[in-house]
């Protein structure tokens, strides 16, 4: 839709042209000033409730009970009737989900994920090094996927010598709406979650007879309800684990060196300060926002804003708005290492509250040390190109000149 007029009513956030450049703040402004709570009609008839303040994307995110997962599912769209598929984890509400989740849990522990710190700076080491020697390079496939996708399939039990597809394959797994990776339909990539599946299985008949110390062994061994995982559950916790593992940090590790290039007084101020690396991290979430948004099914009537939603209504809470909604961020623009309190929403809230959040923030300061060790600096060397998406907030192609001034 044109963004000329004033005209909310005009704002089709389920048109992922709107996003071929990244997130359209100065739509979400309009919305949030004009219309928080903006129905977004679709020709088809399956409009949406697009919610873009944090104290709505806030509280929607914490109430399972009237917001459902399950129904209908997480994305804009609704699933295929005709080819449906289990569910992910991250599409069960309570009591279901709190049993799924409870099976990866403790590997995601603040203690267990401490364990790996030594393991992720030798990686980025290696990342960075070799970055460096190469000078132009792009930052998302040579710098920002490495770290977090080598550190998932590690986790997860991959044999180093099979991993080289799964940067294209989680390319593919989440940007179903650009044509570059996805299929005709703009719904899920069939294909790819098939391929990944395809690798679960092999993974799991290598596991069954050689189990080792690995988030896989542990999954194929345990049970819920008194029964182990079907082939399909653990094909579809893989799916989960290898992309939401992998592609969100990855953005954040991006998008946070495009910010400091961008900010470059904010590089000098940490790198004269480490002691501001953790509300760094903070802030490089909040401003990029790896993922745009989650949808919800209300499963009751009920009022938000005095605005009426009914029973079954889809509604879609955008993070990539209330990350930078000025009733809670001042400045929210502008980026800041010592932004205090943060109150970003990058890794959602309630029951659905990232699994891998420790983690991400591992890798997000193991790759800045790397960085601030060498003053290393991201000049461009091309045009940024964004996935083509109105979920996943994500960078294809960075093309830098990556060079250390120490």
């Amino acid at each position: 839709m044109p963004l000329s007029s004033n005209d909310p009513s005009t704002v089709d956030l389920g048109d992922v042209d709107l996003f071929a450049k990244g997130a359209p703040y100065d739509v979400f402004a309009r919305l949030r000033r004009d219309a928080p709570v903006h129905w977004n009609a679709k020709a088809d008839g399956a409009g949406f409730w697009n919610l873009t303040r944090h104290p709505d994307v806030f509280a929607v995110s914490q109430d399972s009970t009237s917001f459902s997962s399950a129904d209908r599912g997480i994305m804009i769209f609704d699933p295929d009737d005709e080819a449906p598929r289990p569910p992910m984890m991250i599409e069960m509400d309570p009591p279901t989900h709190t049993r799924y989740r409870s099976l990866v849990n403790r590997a995601f522990t603040p203690r267990r994920v401490a364990g790996l710190r030594d393991y992720a700076a030798k990686l980025v080491e290696g990342i960075v090094g070799d970055a460096l020697a190469k000078r132009r390079c792009d930052f998302v496939r040579d710098v920002a996927a490495v770290l977090p996708l080598q550190i998932i399939l590690e986790m997860m039990g991959v044999d180093p010598s099979q991993r080289d597809p799964f940067f294209d394959l989680a390319n593919r797994v989440m940007g179903f709406s650009d044509p570059e990776f996805g299929e005709l339909d703009e719904g899920e990539n069939v294909a790819a979650q098939a391929e990944m599946a395809a690798f679960a299985r092999r993974l799991a008949e290598e596991k069954a007879l050689r189990p080792g110390d690995d988030l896989a062994s542990e999954l194929l061994s345990v049970e819920v309800d008194g029964e182990k995982l079907t082939p399909t559950e653990f094909d579809l916790f893989f799916l989960l684990l290898v992309t939401a593992g992998s592609e969100t940090t990855r953005s954040a590790i991006a998008g946070g060196v495009r910010s400091f290039h961008q900010f470059p007084e904010q590089w000098r101020r940490l790198g004269e300060d480490r002691s501001l690396l953790p509300a760094a991290i903070e802030e490089i979430l909040r401003y990029t926002t790896p993922i745009h948004h989650f949808r919800r099914t209300a499963t009751r009537d009920l009022e938000i804003r005095g605005t009426k939603i009914r029973a079954g209504d889809k509604v879609v809470v955008w993070y990539s708005s209330a990350n930078r909604d000025e009733d809670v961020f001042v400045e929210p623009n502008r980026f800041d290492v010592a932004r205090t309190p943060n109150e970003q929403l990058s890794f959602g809230f309630g029951r659905h509250f990232c699994l891998g959040a420790n983690l991400a923030r591992l890798e997000l300061r193991v790759m800045l040390e790397a960085l601030l060790d060498r003053d290393a600096v991201a000049e461009p060397a091309g045009p940024v190109e964004y996935m083509r998406s109105n979920f996943a907030h994500s960078m294809k192609r960075m093309p830098v000149d990556l060079v250390a001034r120490s």
